[in-house]
């Protein structure tokens, strides 16, 4: 053991240090504060300011997404396996149009875009909306409405899972109880729309049952996220342009419909926007609800990226892929701020 003397020249020093360390930020500070002020006495104005105030924020983004946007579009222009292959330029983007298996994954990306964003905005606004009329057990219900979105997207799955497991699944109990024949769902690959016509729609048209079983799990999951947001909403609305509406007699759905909707149409942009972006980064519920198997009917665009990328190697073709789908959500996103900017109701 030290001795005590030992001990105590130890701990001064330590302290002493990290009294140092503490001034160190202030004295950084204060030479920043000082420098700035003087190119301001130049005539730069606030421009150095606001360089020194971004170039963090700036940092992180080119750090994290700049470079890594950069690296996978240079990648796209060799071909071979793992990157070893000779620069092809252009002909990975062009394969990936001629190929099948990227149409059908577009064709399932879509089908969950239009199948999740519509449904999950919609049964969240009316779920919010009752939680925002409703006063007892409202923080009670809110967090059980919320409960699914922070909870682990795999360990729900796995519990989906089980629930449409053929043999032995919930879900066919149900079913077998009211006399319906069991169905295979995770595991069907024709489409819904063949099984409720008894046939007479062709199988390969629409979603198929698995993948109508994926959507039902992601607007269960994402469904919290959505009604927090609408709940916010809906408390931040002025109550004096709903009194003045009552009092000339609007009734509870025109006043919901010309009232409410146009004063949260910020909150339903930034959902919708927001929700697109997601639904077609979707991987988590893909995943782990097929276990990785890669069948055309449930096999949407970044599940096919990651296949082609991880299992088969193609990194350049599957780099290409990525940045078609990367400028689809940027095409898109543009087209939803030009088409829906003008009609969004800022107080």
């Amino acid at each position: 053991m030290l001795p005590f003397k030992q001990v105590s020249i130890v701990v001064n020093m330590i302290t002493k240090i990290m009294v140092c360390c503490l001034h160190v930020p202030d004295r950084i500070l204060g030479f920043l504060d000082d420098r700035l002020e003087r190119l301001q006495r130049r005539g730069f104005g606030d421009l150095p300011g606001a360089v020194v105030l971004l170039f963090p924020g700036l940092f992180i983004l080119a750090l994290f997404i700049l470079i890594p946007m950069v690296s996978t579009f240079y990648m796209s222009l060799f071909g071979g396996r793992h990157g070893t292959g000779a620069f092809v330029g252009f002909n990975n983007y062009l394969d990936a149009f001629r190929s099948h298996d990227f149409r059908q994954s577009l064709l399932v990306t879509i089908y969950y875009v239009l199948g999740v964003i519509p449904i999950s905005l919609v049964l969240s606004f009316f779920v919010a909306f009752g939680l925002y009329r409703i006063r007892k057990f409202r923080g009670l219900l809110r967090s059980f409405y919320f409960l699914p979105y922070v909870t682990s997207a795999v360990a729900s799955a796995l519990i989906w899972r089980s629930l449409f497991n053929p043999q032995s699944g919930v879900v066919n109990m149900i079913l077998g109880f009211f006399g319906a024949a069991p169905q295979q769902w995770l595991l069907e690959p024709r489409g819904v729309l063949h099984i409720l016509s008894g046939g007479a729609i062709p199988a390969s048209w629409g979603p198929s049952l698995a993948l109508v079983c994926i959507i039902l799990f992601d607007i269960w999951h994402s469904c919290g996220f959505s009604i927090v947001v609408f709940f916010a909403g809906f408390s931040s609305l002025p109550p004096e342009i709903e009194e003045a509406a009552r009092m000339d007699g609007a009734e509870r759905w025109r006043l919901l419909r010309h009232i409410t909707l146009p004063l949260l149409s910020p909150t339903l942009f930034f959902l919708l926007v927001v929700g697109v972006i997601k639904a077609f980064q979707a991987f988590n519920s893909f995943y782990a609800l097929t276990q990785g198997e890669n069948m055309a009917d449930r096999q949407n665009l970044i599940l096919y990226i990651y296949a082609q990328f991880y299992q088969y190697g193609y990194w350049g073709y599957a780099s290409a892929v990525a940045v078609l789908l990367m400028l689809a959500i940027v095409a898109l996103t543009f087209l939803q701020w030009r088409i829906l900017e003008s009609r969004i109701h800022y107080e």
